[in-house]
């Protein structure tokens, strides 16, 4: 217990300075006593207008990222599963970039930007037609929902390429940004929209975390242990789906915090999943803030900036495949 308070503060800290990092630092500097102590001020409208808001967005699809690995890691059994494995990031991505085609990028409603509806209902519906899919072959398993995710996530990159390749040179330029994974400054409103299904979805993983222990033992142990599997699998589902979707939607598609987070989280905390979820929720926060910060200022000199999707793939590449080499290396010392 004591080991875990220390690993839990230890994560708190590193948001809490992450955060710090990001709302201090970009292409204009800026004075916290000024922003505060003045609200007309140059420096409050850049702090309470762009940076926090951007903050608040990387500290919401980062905790959501991470724990929706934990629960398709466990879920389906795979270490390699992460958030994107069940088709979700291609249908909301294929409803982005029809929305961007058609033109209604500009055309928002109660606040809230077209571009994110479409997207948020291309990934649910991405996960109902994989749901299909895989309850097609009989009893719906693990495998069957990854293969059918797979098949899933390919029918969508294809009509996106096919997209690309009939549309405008800067309407691509646009898609090919939005798909990297990008990190704006949201609305008021898509911020609170993301963040409320976000917290739905986070809210029904770590009630079932319990339970993810116990199907971590296999399905069949898991019915006699009283765990009903099938309910608990489409709730995972349904859960994760609804949080990535709602992510995705005003992100785009920023890859590995999923993949790599849960693997350092377990490490830190041990295969608990009463822990391991809420750890991972901190760190992948962290995380994303991290990567959003070296994304805004590694190209400060070159008047640009790169999605921050790039980013956590430059960085999570490298790392996962040494998360690998220490586990193949761990038996044999």
């Amino acid at each position: 217990m004591r080991r875990r308070f220390s690993v839990y503060f230890g994560l708190l800290a590193c948001l809490v300075g992450a955060v710090l990092l990001a709302l201090s630092l970009g292409t204009e500097s800026i004075s916290f006593r000024a922003a505060f102590s003045d609200s007309q001020s140059v420096d409050s409208v850049i702090l309470f207008t762009a940076r926090l808001p951007r903050t608040l967005m990387a500290v919401v699809a980062g905790a959501g990222l991470a724990a929706v690995g934990v629960a398709f890691q466990a879920l389906l059994r795979n270490p390699l599963a992460e958030p994107y494995v069940l088709g979700v990031s291609g249908g909301a991505a294929l409803g982005a970039t029809l929305a961007l085609v058609a033109g209604v990028g500009a055309v928002t409603a109660f606040g809230v930007s077209f571009v994110p509806v479409f997207a948020l209902l291309g990934g649910l519906g991405a996960t109902a037609l994989v749901y299909a899919i895989a309850r097609a072959g009989g009893e719906v398993s693990g495998t069957a929902i990854i293969l059918a995710g797979v098949i899933v996530n390919a029918v969508a990159s294809a009509l996106i390429t096919f997209v690309k390749s009939i549309v405008s040179a800067s309407k691509a330029q646009e898609l090919l940004f939005w798909l990297m994974g990008f990190l704006d400054v949201p609305s008021t409103a898509e911020l609170a929209s993301t963040a409320l299904w976000a917290s739905v979805g986070v809210a029904v993983l770590l009630r079932d975390a319990g339970r993810l222990n116990i199907l971590a033992l296999g399905r069949l142990p898991a019915q006699h242990l009283g765990v009903e599997v099938q309910r608990l699998e489409r709730r995972v589902v349904l859960a994760s789906s609804v949080c990535i979707a709602a992510i995705v939607s005003v992100t785009g598609l920023i890859g590995f915090v999923g993949l790599i987070v849960p693997h350092v989280t377990r490490r830190l905390l041990g295969p608990d999943h009463r822990h391991v979820l809420p750890g991972s929720l901190i760190l992948g926060a962290g995380t994303l803030v991290a990567c959003d910060v070296v994304a805004r200022v590694s190209f400060l000199w070159l008047g640009t900036e790169p999605p921050v999707g790039a980013v956590t793939a430059l960085i999570g590449g490298p790392l996962f495949l040494w998360i690998l080499r220490q586990k193949r290396n761990g038996p044999a010392r």
